[in-house]
């Protein structure tokens, strides 16, 4: 039987999608697995030394970050640079981080990420639209690597009170980088966008008024520079600071806690 090339297209058409769903299989067996796989004592320790904020989760929660480590760190690769030797220590402590941004949601553990580069401390970036040299506690490309300080990732760990988390940052740069380049508008699966838009707009509106008239304001100053940094900065506050960030700017904390799918109000 000859077949026209309009109908081998059109066919090509109508198993493609049964191609691809069943290509994922593979990956949802291998993920599940890694999922359920006993978590190392070692790793608890580790978590219990260096970020706290572990400890605080309730139970459930506790689980869910601890499969999602395993699928991540089985995923993602991590280089040290300018002498830096990669151990346990660094790779959980940051995956631990980066999964926190991943609990009660739908998550492809951030796919377009394959390489998480470490540095021992601020490194030096080139500003492609001046060509500066510039000093970075970390950076997020959309389609390529993640580069960290270790020596901020792991004060950040430690201090969960500060607001202040370079991975948390990072990593919620790639949560805004999953549809498209960082614009302050990742892909929203709970909340109504008309209102994400409004909330997030007026309260950025508002921190560049105040940093132009030179007021003090909890959230850092950082978040100001356009809406994918005002993303990111609001991401390390309500994580770290929820009681100051709810009572100060409800109705952002209320966005970020549909968001997310989790209250850190509760942990603390």
């Amino acid at each position: 039987m000859n077949l026209s090339p309009t109908i081998i297209f059109i066919l090509i058409l109508v198993s493609l999608p049964l191609f691809v769903h069943i290509s994922k299989i593979p990956k949802r067996r291998r993920r599940a697995r890694l999922y359920k796989t006993p978590f190392p004592d070692a790793w608890v320790k580790i978590l219990q030394s260096g970020f706290p904020l572990y400890m605080k989760l309730p139970q459930d929660l506790r689980r869910q970050l601890q499969g999602h480590m395993q699928i991540f760190l089985a995923e993602k690769t991590f280089v040290g640079y300018n002498g830096v030797k990669i151990d346990d220590t660094i790779r959980v402590v940051i995956a631990a981080q980066a999964c926190l941004l991943l609990l009660n949601r739908k998550t492809n553990y951030y796919p377009h990420l394959s390489n998480i580069l470490i540095y021992p401390s601020a490194f030096t970036s080139v500003n492609p639209e001046g060509g500066q040299h510039k000093a970075r506690l970390g950076e997020s490309w959309s389609r390529g690597p993640i580069v960290l300080s270790w020596v901020h990732s792991k004060q950040g760990a430690a201090n969960i009170k500060d607001g202040e988390n370079v991975v948390l940052h990072e990593f919620a740069h790639q949560l805004d980088q999953e549809n498209g380049p960082s614009d302050g508008l990742p892909i929203l699966q709970y909340n109504n966008i008309k209102e994400w838009s409004r909330v997030l707009g007026k309260e950025f509106k508002a921190l560049k008024f105040k940093m132009k008239m030179r007021k003090k304001s909890l959230l850092n100053k950082y978040g100001a520079t356009n809406p994918a940094e005002f993303f990111a900065v609001i991401t390390e506050h309500f994580i770290e600071q929820p009681r100051e960030l709810s009572k100060k700017h409800p109705e952002l904390y209320q966005q970020l806690k549909k968001y997310y799918r989790i209250d850190p109000l509760q942990w603390k």
